[in-house]
């Protein structure tokens, strides 16, 4: 969450309190009117006869841009109040909500009004009310939010008239077009719920099934509970085999037993809602095999996503799914270690075996499970993130720190000094001992170097989602945080797996080359891969502040010379060593001030640019557009295919597959041939719109690339980790018929 969107929400709430007290208290003559939303009341009828039950309409007119809450304002926000002061002899009824819609951010999910809404309440008249002119008066309160929350509340009145016949107002047919646009009573669907995951599960997935209704729009909007949220997200799919649409739903439970029914407004689009109140069962529909994500997603475009038998198994009683989850957590993570993200750490981890080939094999095996160790630690503390930011009720990614510039930076900036090391500009000191090489950092010179070197494999692995690994992480992050640690782990072990074989069996070193002079010329020829991840990192942060990167790089030749005079003066100097000091620290502290505090304002990333338009990147490139769940409508009701592609700035993995398979001139023709349409993306940031489009295909990061076929009925064709132009030529192929 933004600290924007916090500030948004944490005003929303303080104000929220404001209007609760404020309405408690006695009303002290008129009250003040909004200032952004106008009230009044109307009534269906100006005449009414005793027995009669008319309709009295709240209608309230917002300016452009504000909005008013629902009676579950979700998140954040208060609902509006009414607060009759009726004559005796009348009395009023409930109020009728017409349907909401939710209104961003997506933090903070609400659910609400904007630009105008009439709320419904009846009012019966008794049998024994004698004739004459009534004056019917209330009190609304509302909350109005825009950029920030404002409580409003007005005093509104009307007359009616008792009379010996009904007579309708002018306003009649107003209070009947509102009323057709509140939740009817559910009639005839056929409705079941029931959980998808063990009482353990927290939050817990929902699985609602609406029988002969076929809909990509169904949703449901609950009512408020204080012992249990239903969360705004929502997944829903059309299943073929049950003739039926599938919503997800995660409920997270605040308090007491899991709920046994539940309430609210199941949307069938934006005009059609109904109220319902259903038990909820800890079974699966008799005899039917429901997919929560799509069970029928082979016959439709011959793929079946690992996602969708991942579901599958999970709710039809399958054999257990979380071995099969662990299995591709290891084999993604020893994949890693030859993804672009890694290889620059992976070969000073090789040389330091090299170097350790003729020492004790108990040294070679502590030295290589230290060097484990600090794989598996880091992977717990990325689980543990995950962890907090769920339980924050926020949405986690994999490899979700590279959205923060803060992040960034530090890392390029220790990138860039393990190269220096490794070029001889200094020498890292620990325990007493000078260690002239990051390689030997992480290998025969002590514990602390191969711990420091597990880190920092992990932290430059996260950029990367290997095969296997984006399915494993996928489920994990739905899940309890017990699971979450157990994928984790396992990526862990499937990093480490190479260097606990060597490790273990110190005999395979021979298979090594032997140590010798070349080592010190390929320890510093390694460090021109890691020069290259430090303008991996750099572009990377030209996205987060634009044209102030040019700070950064001032920032870093600035770190680099108080490197340099520090390994020459302090380090391999005999002379003015107190001086260099000096130097050193008016360098690193000036360099701070100025180039990150003051120019470039590390911490703050520029606003994202809303840019519009085309997106492609050369003359003769795809014409991209940016994505939207709109943006994808829009072409699939055109009767065009889609090609979408969830990248990254950060993501090494994603840039090349652009470049081998995507950002081609073999996709350009075919793209342009079928009139197609492709979309990009962008998770550089971290968008939530984004991150949940992600969780519907169970993945947790990117690259995720999709084909919509031509056919709107269709379901997407996901595409593998790792692209080859064949696989996405193939795709366009079949998305084409």
């Amino acid at each position: 969450m933004s600290v924007r969107h916090v500030g948004i929400f944490l005003i929303c709430f303080c104000f929220a309190i404001f209007l609760r007290a404020q309405t408690a208290l006695p009303s002290f003559g008129s009250s003040l009117s909004a200032h952004h939303t106008q009230a009044k009341l109307i009534l269906s009828a100006d005449t009414a006869k005793p027995g009669d039950t008319i309709w009295a309409g709240v209608d309230l007119k917002m300016e452009s841009g504000w909005h008013t809450y629902w009676k579950n304002p979700g998140a954040a926000g208060s609902p509006t109040k009414i607060e009759w002061q009726l004559p005796p002899g009348i009395s009023a009824g409930e109020i009728q909500w017409p349907l909401p819609k939710k209104l961003p951010p997506a933090e903070v999910t609400t659910y609400g009004y904007e630009d105008e809404v009439m709320l419904l309440v009846p009012l019966t008249i008794e049998t024994n009310l004698p004739a004459g002119a009534l004056n019917l008066a209330a009190k609304v309160s509302w909350l109005e939010c825009r950029e920030v929350c404002i409580p409003a509340n007005r005093n509104v009145e009307a007359k009616l008239n008792i009379g010996s016949e009904s007579k309708n107002s002018a306003d009649a047919a107003t209070v009947e077009m509102w009323k057709s646009k509140t939740p009817k009573a559910v009639a005839n669907l056929d409705v079941y719920v029931w959980w998808h995951d063990s009482t353990n599960t927290n939050p817990r997935t929902l699985i609602i099934q609406v029988h002969a209704v076929q809909t990509n729009t169904l949703d449901f909007f609950p009512d408020a509970n204080d012992s249990f949220e239903i969360q705004p997200e929502t997944k829903s799919t059309y299943d073929e085999y049950s003739n039926s649409t599938i919503v997800n739903k995660l409920v997270k439970k605040f308090s007491g037993d899991w709920p046994k029914e539940i309430s609210g407004v199941l949307v069938l689009n934006s005009r059609e809602g109904f109220e319902v109140k259903i038990p909820v069962s800890d079974q699966t529909p008799a005899g039917e095999t429901i997919s929560a994500s799509n069970s029928s997603s082979v016959s439709r475009t011959g793929v079946a996503p690992v996602s969708n038998l991942i579901e599958k198994n999970a709710e039809t009683g399958a054999p257990p799914v979380l071995p099969l989850m662990l299995l591709y957590a290891f084999i993604g993570g020893l994949i890693l270690n030859i993804m672009p993200c890694v290889l620059p750490v992976i070969a000073l981890k090789i040389l330091g075996f090299v170097s350790e080939a003729r020492s004790e094999p108990r040294r070679v095996r502590n030295l290589g499970l230290i060097y484990v160790l600090g794989v598996l630690i880091s992977f717990l503390a990325l689980a543990a993130i995950v962890i907090g930011v769920k339980a924050a009720g926020h949405r986690a990614g994999w490899g979700m720190q590279f959205g923060s510039p803060i992040f960034i930076v530090c890392l390029t900036t220790l990138v860039m000094l393990v190269a220096l090391n490794l070029f001889g500009v200094f020498e890292v000191t620990l325990g007493g001992r000078t260690l002239n090489a990051a390689g030997q950092l992480a290998s025969r010179h002590g514990a602390s170097g191969a711990f420091f070197n597990g880190i920092l494999a992990t932290t430059l692995a996260t950029p990367c989602t290997a095969p296997f690994l984006a399915p494993a992480l996928g489920f994990a992050f739905s899940q309890s945080s017990a699971t979450i640690i157990l994928i984790f782990l396992a990526a862990g072990f499937g990093l480490a797996s190479p260097y606990i074989l060597l490790s273990c069996n110190p005999a395979l070193l021979k298979f090594l080359p032997k140590p010798g002079a070349w080592m010190e010329k390929f320890k510093i020829a390694m460090g021109f891969p890691l020069l290259a991840t430090v303008v991996w990192l750099f572009n990377v942060a030209s996205s987060s502040y634009g044209k102030n990167v040019l700070w950064l790089g001032i920032f870093l030749v600035i770190v680099a010379l108080a490197a340099w005079i520090f390994g020459e003066f302090v380090q391999r100097g005999r002379k003015h060593k107190t001086a260099a000091i000096i130097i050193v620290l008016l360098l690193l502290g000036g360099g701070y001030v100025f180039a990150l505090e003051k120019e470039l304002d590390w911490r703050e990333a520029m606003p994202e640019a809303n840019t519009s338009g085309s997106l492609k990147e050369s003359a003769n490139g795809i014409d991209w557009q940016r994505w939207s769940p709109e943006a994808v409508a829009q072409a699939r009701a055109a009767g065009k295919p889609v090609l979408v592609d969830f990248t990254a700035d950060w993501c090494l993995t994603c840039q090349v597959n652009k470049k081998t398979s995507i950002e081609i001139s073999s996709i350009r023709k075919k793209l342009k041939d079928l009139n197609a349409v492709a979309l990009v993306a962008d998770y550089t940031h971290f968008p939530d719109a984004i991150t949940t489009e992600l969780q519907r295909y169970n993945r947790a990061g990117v690259p995720l690339v999709l084909v919509y076929p031509k056919n709107p009925d269709a379901e997407p064709i996901v595409l593998p980790a790792i692209l080859t132009p064949g696989i996405v030529l193939n795709a366009l192929d079949r998305a084409s018929r």
